[in-house]
């Protein structure tokens, strides 16, 4: 089957968000992340080269369509396209899950593609299974966002809801920030549970959500007090609090 000028038009909608949310599906590329995916989201659409087809169950696509080097670079979205590019559905995930005994993350306002996949990736590492998204977060299935999560995007369950309302519903279970007056985490106690909520690039934790923190954190720099950065990228904050919870969870 070839690639037909009406396949090529649904696939190159698909890079703005009002068409993936019309059709409810989003694009992936490049052979790990498409070979990452394949078995855990329905996939529509596979258009790869006919090596990267023979190293695959095409059976998990409901339509492959095998093209050449210059075909895919017509549909790819990447610099340099590699072998493959899929179109699945999103999925839906159900966000009244039972998570009150687990670690979840909570972002505010996240604007970076990459830094929203980079945390997804995070999570995917340190078993979280849970990410709560405001809703002027950037899409998850933003190509970007999805190239950037390395397929862990199959494994974590991103929800987007209304934040605040969120932590008001979940009052019960600890909720934690990082701030520059904060605590210092390494010798603030840490449960094996709780909401981390992460905040905007620029602007950190809103006011309106800060006021529903109970458990301020401080990252503190090396040497302590010692003039430094003013602050870190959001991803790298994030892993350095998951890896302390981590951390006091399994000594």
């Amino acid at each position: 089957m070839s690639l037909s000028k009406n396949k090529l038009k649904y696939i190159r909608s698909l890079k703005e968000k009002k068409y993936r949310n019309e059709h409810k599906t989003f694009i992936a590329e490049g052979n790990k992340l498409v070979s990452d995916l394949l078995p855990y989201t329905r996939c529509q659409l596979l258009v790869a080269l006919p090596e990267f087809l023979e190293e695959i169950d095409i059976s998990l696509a409901e339509e492959v369509i095998e093209v050449n080097a210059s075909q895919l670079a017509q549909v790819s979205l990447l610099q340099h396209p590699q072998q493959a590019l899929a179109v699945f559905y999103q999925p839906h995930n159900n966000p009244n899950s039972d998570f009150s005994n687990e670690l979840i993350l909570a972002l505010d306002s996240i604007q970076d593609p990459g830094n929203l996949g980079t945390i997804i990736r995070l999570a995917d590492w340190y078993g979280i299974n849970h990410i709560f998204c405001s809703q002027d977060t950037v899409d998850l299935y933003n190509p970007k966002v999805v190239q950037a999560t390395m397929g862990a995007l199959a494994r974590i369950n991103v929800h987007y809801v209304d934040l605040p309302d969120f932590l008001r519903q979940h009052k019960h279970i600890p909720v934690y920030g990082t701030f520059l007056d904060g605590v210092n985490m390494y010798e603030e106690n840490l449960t094996t549970n709780g909401i981390i909520i992460v905040g905007n690039e620029g602007n950190g934790i809103r006011p309106d959500i800060t006021k529903l923190i109970d458990r301020k954190l401080y990252i503190p720099n090396y040497p302590i007090g010692s003039h430094t950065s003013e602050s870190l990228n959001v991803a790298i904050a994030t892993a350095i609090i998951c890896a302390e919870f981590r951390r006091r969870a399994i000594r």
